[in-house]
């Protein structure tokens, strides 16, 4: 997506953090609460990074508003911009 695209979808997405949480931990606890996941293998640079994706699995799941807001984001600002790219 272009980068203003990117920047809107986040800027939409930053309110629906859990508090405390990094947008990365975010994406990661997101990962997690799909239907059919079991395993989530990030990537890491540092021990650091690594022990902050962890604590990804230590977040409570995210609620069904958020989501359904999330979902609202891709539909609204990602979406438009892949369609029909495969």
């Amino acid at each position: 997506v272009p980068f203003a695209t990117g920047l809107e979808a986040v800027r939409r997405l930053v309110p629906l953090a859990p508090a405390g949480a990094t947008m990365a931990q975010f994406a990661l606890r997101w990962v997690i609460d799909q239907p059919g996941v079991s395993t989530v293998i990030p990537g890491a640079r540092s021990p650091e990074q690594a022990k902050a994706n962890a604590a990804a699995a230590d977040l409570e799941p995210l609620s069904a508003d958020v989501l359904a807001a999330v979902e609202e984001v891709y539909r609204d600002v990602v979406a438009p911009e892949v369609a029909g790219r495969w």
